[in-house]
């Protein structure tokens, strides 16, 4: 499952930054050579930034490229490292669970209710804020199938 999902993860990652590189390029073009900028380019290359940045945080988490201080864990035996690893996946994904995707939700609804949407795109900003749920699930996701096999995935 982990494959599939990285699988997934990794080619929608790779299509959105294909979509920046020719939002930005096409931003730039429209600007110098036709000496008129493009109105919705700046916008668009705003979104997917967006999009590739918190979607990437979830695929680095699934990689375990995040972040990370390791000063505690090497000085550790085998079985206290894995309880910490559970510690903290435990507390990764009551992050998840809480800030992404209850905190990314409501903001996701509001956005809706209220009928916002993006100024040269005229899109809902829903969509645009859809993007922390969908990445809160997909670090859940991670993080459990890395809880079903702690070993597999020991600090170093």
């Amino acid at each position: 499952m982990k494959k599939t999902l990285d699988k997934i993860l990794g080619s929608v990652l790779v299509f959105l930054m294909a979509s920046i590189v020719i939002a930005v390029l096409w931003q730039v073009f429209s600007r110098y050579v036709l000496q008129s900028a493009s109105s919705f380019t700046e916008e668009i290359a705003r979104y997917l930034l967006i999009w590739i940045g918190i979607l990437g945080a979830a695929y680095a988490s699934g990689q375990q490229d995040h972040l990370a201080i390791n000063i505690l864990p090497p000085k550790l035996n085998e079985k206290n490292r894995i309880k910490l690893r559970i510690g903290i996946n435990i507390l990764v994904i009551l992050f998840a669970i809480f800030a992404m995707i209850i905190g990314g939700g409501n903001l996701v609804y509001v956005n809706f209710e209220l009928g916002q949407s993006s100024a040269a795109l005229a899109i809902p900003l829903g969509y645009v804020y859809m993007v922390l749920p969908i990445s809160g699930a997909l670090i859940i996701v991670y993080k459990v199938i890395e809880l079903a096999n702690p070993k597999k995935y020991l600090l170093s």
